[in-house]
């Protein structure tokens, strides 16, 4: 019987290759010209690093071997404690190593930044001057991926696509808790945040159909929240456009409101149409009627305050509450809200919200202090 357990332990020590051999190590063999730049920099660093820590182990495993206590050839001298060369050796090696590391981090770092437009397509391939990018308008909800594409004015949930050799812009929000959009095969995670956008400017190389995940835990329906990103040439791009168009249906915001409510497993779903500033209205949390934008809030700000409309202002932030019904109820009981009409849409991007024939909220208290009057106000309280 013992014999028979050692038999067995030593076959699943040769079964660990074959189990292995069904992995697909999709960060080792990217698809994409900026993940597969990822792939040569943790490829660098790994290597620099063993630089270290492989003489380390061996050596560590010669003196245990080398001075046992039943070696008697070995030297042995309790009195040695220092050798020049030996520190020079021990301190140089590994600052070396530290000094190419973080040069070539600090190097790469920048070159992939994920907010910097792309200037190449693949290796010795810069990006030609009449290609347009291909913009991509993410949005990670409770718990699935909604995808827009505002150049065709479609839009998609659960599956995106894009054609090979054209740099997509992919602008990344959500619409609750914090998420991270990850495609293994195109590039690194970018984290999804509600009420602010972050950029990814990334390339596919080769046709295929991968998967793209959530890389960062959001509730009981993380597991489930991927998406499949189809790589495809003009051709197949196209096609793919008119099947959204042929088969979809039109996304305006109940829509949006009745998808952003949380579920699982959610097929895939095509809209042939999306209302006007959808994105802009999720990115500034004021899809619902009756919520003030955060562009709007940030634009009265700016000019002071708004004076006694404050608190009512105030309420119509609370987006936590949003599926609240006392809070509900609240935004019912404040009345239909106008978005302020000196918005500027150039610095602070456009407020959706259908207008409503009543008096506007002011921009500035005219009493409010301006910023001169509190410093010295508190220049005299010091």
């Amino acid at each position: 019987m013992p014999r028979l357990f050692k038999l067995l332990r030593l076959l699943s020590v040769f079964a660990v290759p074959f189990v292995l051999s069904g992995c697909n190590m999709v960060v080792m063999s990217p698809s994409g010209d900026i993940a597969l730049q990822q792939r040569d920099l943790i490829l660098i660093a790994t290597v620099l690093m063993l630089l270290i820590i492989v003489p380390v182990m061996g050596l560590t495993i010669f003196f245990a071997w080398r001075y046992r206590h039943t070696n008697k050839a070995a030297t042995y001298d309790p009195e040695w404690h220092h050798s020049t060369r030996l520190e020079v050796i021990i301190w140089s090696a590994p600052l070396a190593i530290i000094i190419v590391l973080g040069a070539v981090t600090w190097i790469s770092t920048h070159k992939l930044d994920p907010y910097r437009p792309l200037d190449r397509i693949a290796e010795g391939r810069p990006v030609p001057e009449d290609v347009k990018p291909l913009t991509v308008e993410v949005v990670a909800l409770d718990w699935k991926w909604l995808f827009l594409y505002p150049e065709y004015g479609i839009a998609t949930v659960n599956e995106m696509a894009a054609p090979v050799d054209r740099p997509i812009n992919f602008k990344i929000t959500a619409s609750s808790v914090m998420n991270s959009f990850y495609i293994p095969a195109l590039a690194g995670q970018i984290y999804a945040m509600p009420g602010m956008e972050t950029k990814l400017h990334a390339v596919i190389n080769e046709p295929g159909d991968f998967e793209g995940i959530s890389a960062n835990y959001s509730g009981a329906g993380f597991s489930h929240m991927r998406f499949r990103f189809h790589g495809v040439d003009k051709a197949g791009f196209q096609s793919w456009l008119d099947r959204v168009k042929q088969n979809g249906t039109a996304l305006n915001r109940d829509t949006y409101l009745k998808l952003e409510k949380p579920s699982e497993r959610e097929p895939v779903r095509y809209y042939a149409s999306v209302a006007d500033g959808l994105y802009s209205s999720i990115l500034n949390m004021c899809t619902r009627e009756g919520t003030m934008c955060m562009n709007e809030m940030m634009h009265i700000d700016q000019m002071g305050g708004g004076g006694v409309d404050s608190e009512e202002n105030r309420k119509r932030l609370e987006y936590d509450n949003r599926f609240d019904a006392k809070a509900n109820k609240e935004l019912a009981e404040l009345g239909p809200y106008t978005p302020w009409s000196g918005l500027n849409p150039d610095i602070f991007g456009r407020c959706t919200l259908p207008s409503r024939d009543i008096p506007r909220v002011e921009a500035r208290n005219e009493t409010a202090p301006t910023t001169a009057e509190l410093l010295s106000s508190r220049r005299d309280r010091i």
